[in-house]
């Protein structure tokens, strides 16, 4: 994994650092798997110390008994890296929780909560699979992969699906979330008689935090919620496939208190079963203290609407003017509505699938179609006013092996002029995957 990005910032720098600093050099690294020593993952956390490293070896986890079936747990370490061991063809150690009976006594997630309820600070979790997490109505019906309850996280070449929650924020003022390369599919609850989580519970869902760094990341087909949601002072999302295909969700983005957000580069789709017909929401619950920007910048995303009807971009007052520069809006409904939006070298289609190099699959890379309107017509974006600089320097590149999809990020270099869209034609560079 490449973590040297021209575009991070320096509060994400610092994080890092700061981990590395808090890591002695007494740090031990505890092998896990069902021929260690210790079995499950959570055996080697409650006795890590602050520091350590867990490796934990292969498992399919897909019934009782087997490998990482029903293993939950909290802790307050801090500074805990966890890494899974990928299997020959690249598949991630399972977490599968489908056996937990939600009880007060026994059978439950973490403190009621996720497989995983990290409490300590800086934690990293690397290549890794959580399934299954689900609460009562009593306990929510939020069950989370993994529930954030300490400060700044790291998720690299995760898996979360079938989930109530894959990810779930609990609003730790001055924490970072950073979220790379990694798969969101099918979290939220879909059955109306989980009346606590009904409509309630997304893909992931990111509270008050100071921000949210969500690169090359995969967000699709969720149940009744939505794709992506943040609170965070702060939204970089960037590079990222969004795509509700087949799925119940509701918005695509959804940024309710607002924030100073970028969301550039990103392939985003509203599927046809879609529960809002809003894809990108700025703002609609209000202001909040914790968010004082009011800026959001939507510059090189390729946007597709499947629903027939909507609107692509609503931000609501007192959101400063919306920054909507070289975007490609495919399909009917309305960009923005907000009147005093800047609209900036845009491209609207109803209906042009040619355009694209799979666009029943979402592969929404440019085609090499003669006379392509988006090649060559965008304009070079500047900086934000906080001097994040709004160029696109990568795009979002969909991989499969045999064990699924491989999230992956690949450079992007503007040849002649820019253009609009979240892909450049012939402007693709190296591939790095998570």
């Amino acid at each position: 994994m490449n973590i040297t990005r021209t575009n991070a910032l320096a509060c994400f720098s610092a994080v890092i650092a700061a981990a590395s600093l808090a890591v002695s050099a007494s740090a031990t690294t505890w092998n896990v798997g069902p021929t260690r020593t210790l079995k499950t993952p959570c055996q080697a956390i409650a006795i890590a110390a602050a520091g350590d490293t867990i490796m934990i070896d292969y498992s399919p986890s897909n019934a009782p008994s087997v490998g990482y079936y029903d293993d939950t747990c909290a802790w307050t370490t801090d500074n805990l890296t966890l890494i899974g061991v990928l299997d020959s063809s690249g598949a991630r150690p399972v977490l599968n929780c489908a056996g937990l009976t939600d009880t007060r006594k026994t059978g439950h997630l973490a403190n009621h909560k996720a497989i995983w309820d990290p409490e300590g600070s800086n934690t990293v979790v690397e290549n890794l699979e959580f399934e299954n997490a689900t609460l009562n109505n009593a306990d929510g019906a939020n069950g989370a992969g993994i529930r954030i309850d300490g400060s700044n996280l790291t998720i690299l070449n995760c898996y979360f699906h079938n989930n109530q929650d894959g990810i779930l924020e609990s609003n730790v003022a001055g924490s970072n979330i950073v979220i790379k390369n990694s798969e969101f599919f099918q979290n939220g609850v879909s059955d109306p008689r989980l009346k606590a989580g009904f409509g309630q519970t997304h893909n992931l869902y990111i509270g008050h935090c100071a921000s949210l760094m969500f690169e090359y990341n995969l967000t699709h087909d969720a149940n009744v919620g939505h794709l992506l949601k943040s609170r965070a002072a702060v939204n970089y999302i960037l590079y990222n496939r969004i795509t509700g295909e087949n799925g119940t969700d509701s918005y695509e983005i959804d940024l309710p208190n607002g924030g100073t957000s970028y969301v550039v580069g990103n392939e985003i789709q509203q599927g046809p079963n879609t529960g809002n017909s809003t894809i990108i929401s700025y703002l609609e619950e209000g202001t909040n203290a914790n968010n004082p920007g009011h800026d959001l910048y939507v510059v090189n995303n390729t946007i597709v609407n499947q629903l027939g009807s909507g609107t692509f971009v609503v931000a609501a007052s007192p959101a400063l003017p919306v920054l909507l520069e070289n975007n490609i809006f495919y399909g009917a409904g309305t960009i923005t509505s907000q009147t005093n939006a800047s609209q900036v070298t845009n491209f609207s289609v109803l209906s042009n699938p040619s355009l694209f190099v799979d666009f029943n699959n979402y592969n929404y890379m440019l085609s090499s179609t003669a006379g392509s309107p988006p090649v060559d017509s965008g304009t070079q974006p500047g900086t934000s006013s906080e001097g994040f600089s709004l160029v696109p320097v990568w795009q979002y590149v969909q991989e499969t092996n045999s064990a699924g999809n491989v999230e992956c990020e690949q450079s992007r270099t503007t040849v002649n002029i820019i253009d609009i869209g979240a892909y450049e034609l012939g402007g693709g560079g190296s591939t790095t995957c998570g």
